[in-house]
């Protein structure tokens, strides 16, 4: 199984968008700092997630996520 995530910065209130097919081990590596993006908006706890079937998938659910409309849609369901 593959994931599409959302996570949100404890320190700054941010989120971050990224897919993985081990979450518990993606979100080890974002907080430990190893993830550049990430590494000064530490600590980051799981905000949203959705599993999908296929990479390509939970590859392409993140860029929805990206994208204006996935803003829109993450504001209107209320997920962010």
């Amino acid at each position: 199984m593959y994931y599409s995530y959302i996570l949100k910065s404890e320190k700054d209130g941010k989120f971050y968008y990224g897919s993985t097919q081990n979450i518990e081990e993606r979100l080890k590596k974002h907080n430990k700092g190893d993830v550049k993006s990430t590494k000064g908006r530490r600590p980051l706890i799981l905000h949203f997630i959705e599993l999908h079937d296929s990479r390509s998938l939970a590859f392409q659910r993140e860029q929805f996520y990206k994208s204006i409309d996935g803003y829109i849609f993450l504001k209107k369901e209320e997920i962010i």
